[in-house]
């Protein structure tokens, strides 16, 4: 253990989203809207997926944890930074900064499996059909949501506490916009590559076993679609998997991008522009791609602004 500089920190400071200050209003302005509109979309969607009846299957119930994760994500992280850009300062206090990474970890990693749940799913309402209500029944749904969030929980706090154990000293400064487990290594100057080595051995674990699940789901699925003798089965049901597909395709292209690329072609910007779209973006786009591309959840909305007519009439 090297004892040299070590430091009792109170506080982080932020690199931030931008290293220019006269972009910061204007970043305000944008992130604001953007995060306001990820709030209103996915709280309505969790709203309109629990009252309505007609929405109470198996596939609404994910699509809700995945809006409570997407709107979880983005909320751990961007209140702070629009507090920050208004107050043109990037400082987070020691235990903000664990509150921010350890939540931001249990949404980040919940998500994999939200929606490796989400592909089995459609697997078994494609693949099974007669047998779905049978194979997804509440209790099987709840344990397809409740290990998940066990499971993130139990290795958001053994990355977490592993950190903020160890000894920090020199700079307070991390590479980030907001406290991510990876850009936090830099500062420190105990088991930083025992915990490097844990990161990388967590992350590869939760890709590559949530990606397994994908694949082979969409793969019997594919494998069916084509044995479907009639055409209409078939639109019938990529339409059904079309939403989800876009969903995982843009989350882990995204994050695939990040983490795959090589060291030569980071930037901080590049970097910074990615986590935007993963923490900030996709939240924001989920909910429309499951209602815009979704003839249920749009008579849903349709039945509700039709009772809440009758109710002011």
């Amino acid at each position: 253990m090297d004892h040299r500089n070590q430091t009792v920190l109170t506080e982080f400071i932020l690199i931030g989203v931008t290293r220019s200050s006269e972009l910061h209003f204007a970043l305000f302005g944008i992130f604001l809207i953007v995060y306001l509109i990820t709030v209103f979309a996915n709280i309505g969607l969790i709203f309109l997926t629990k009252v309505d009846a007609h929405l109470n299957t198996p596939m609404y119930f994910f699509i809700r944890h995945l809006a409570f994760i997407d709107l979880g994500d983005s909320t751990v992280i961007y209140p702070k930074m629009l507090i920050n850009l208004v107050c043109h300062k990037n400082s987070i206090s020691y235990y903000e900064c664990v509150t921010q990474m350890a939540f931001y970890l249990l949404f980040l990693i919940s998500e994999f499996f939200i929606l490796s749940a989400m592909a089995y799913d459609r697997y078994v309402a494609i693949c099974k059909p007669l047998l779905y209500n049978v194979i997804m029944s509440p209790r099987v749904c709840h344990a397809l949501v409740g290990i998940p969030y066990l499971y993130s929980t139990s290795q958001t706090l053994i990355c977490t506490s592993k950190i903020f154990t160890s000894t920090f000293c020199g700079s307070n400064v991390i590479s980030h916009f907001y406290c991510d487990n990876t850009p936090m290594l830099p500062l420190l100057c105990s088991n930083a590559r025992e915990i490097e080595l844990l990161i990388i051995a967590f992350s590869a674990i939760n890709i590559i076993s949530s990606l397994l699940v994908l694949l082979g789901s969409y793969m019997f699925i594919l494998i069916a679609i084509i044995r479907m003798n009639s055409a209409a089965g078939r639109k019938k049901a990529f339409s059904t998997c079309g939403s989800h597909l876009t969903v995982v395709t843009v989350f882990y292209g995204t994050l695939l991008f990040m983490y795959l690329q090589p060291k030569s072609g980071h930037s901080y910007e590049s970097d910074t522009m990615v986590s935007v779209v993963y923490t900030l973006i996709i939240p924001m786009l989920n909910p429309f791609i499951y209602s815009l591309r979704n003839k249920e959840v749009k008579n849903a909305f349709n039945r509700l602004f039709k009772n809440q007519s009758k109710f002011c009439v």
